[in-house]
């Protein structure tokens, strides 16, 4: 293989991997393919084209040579747009020609590589900080906030804890709604807390995929209906495996 063609390769993985980054840290498609097209041209390749869908990436070039087409699979998704903007903040420099293929890649790996933006506990106040101001939003009175915090908090600890250990989507939150609505119920029955229904919604507001509906209609927008459709179809399901962890609880009380 001619070095000009090994380094095409590079501009192909280097895309790819940009695009794997974003698309698994809750960016849009649409921003996803643009991304990578953009990289590949600042690299010297005007002419690529990119299929992206909320499991897999396919990317290839057009140039001398016959048609490179790669594909890469996107197993995790989570919600890091830290991340997202830390790889437009590169295919920025990229444009302006402050990197190279070599120094884009590796700047890449050490982010793909590099923990979240927000520490695990720094995740935890910041989910039961949105739990008790969102008791507030609903008119709900001070004494509720303190409950719907700690359950929120509880129910964001056991989403982030379970999808860790079982890998099956919706599990999580299925298991995270259920802690959150009895730990809701348990401080109505004590008396720590006087709206039992403020409680539970402001616990379970941090477990509700806002990001992934706003990108599903994002998408659909336009115009990549499969991934939107999908991501539609996802945030769906985390809603009624919410709706369900809640459902064992009140069937019970």
């Amino acid at each position: 293989m001619d070095a000009n063609l090994e380094e095409k390769y590079d501009i192909m993985d280097v895309s790819l991997l940009a695009g794997k980054i974003m698309l698994e840290n809750g960016a849009e498609t649409y921003r996803v393919e643009d991304t990578m097209m953009r990289i590949a041209q600042a690299f010297g390749i005007p002419e690529s084209h990119s299929f992206v869908t909320p499991t897999g990436i396919m990317f290839s070039i057009e140039t001398d040579e016959p048609t490179k087409t790669k594909l890469t699979r996107i197993s995790r998704r989570t919600t890091d747009l830290y991340k997202v903007s830390a790889v437009n903040s590169i295919s920025r420099r990229i444009s302006a020609g402050e990197l190279t293929t070599i120094q884009a890649y590796r700047e890449l790996k050490e982010l793909q590589t590099a923990p979240m933006f927000f520490s695990f506990m720094m995740q935890i106040f910041a989910a039961a900080s949105a739990s008790g101001c969102f008791v507030i939003l609903l008119k709900g009175s001070w004494d509720n906030v303190l409950p719907a915090m700690i359950a929120g908090g509880l129910a964001y600890f056991i989403v982030l804890k379970v999808s860790d250990v079982v890998p099956t989507m919706f599990f999580s939150e299925f298991m995270a709604a259920l802690a959150g609505g009895t730990l809701s119920y348990l401080f109505y029955r004590i008396g720590f807390g006087g709206d039992l229904d403020r409680i539970i919604v402001g616990a379970l507001i941090p477990l509700v995929p806002g990001l992934l509906i706003t990108n599903a209609v994002r998408d659909l927008m336009a115009g990549h209906f499969i991934s939107g459709l999908a991501k539609g179809a996802e945030a769906l399901l985390t809603a009624l495996a919410i709706g369900s962890g809640i459902a064992v609880v009140m069937t019970f009380i």
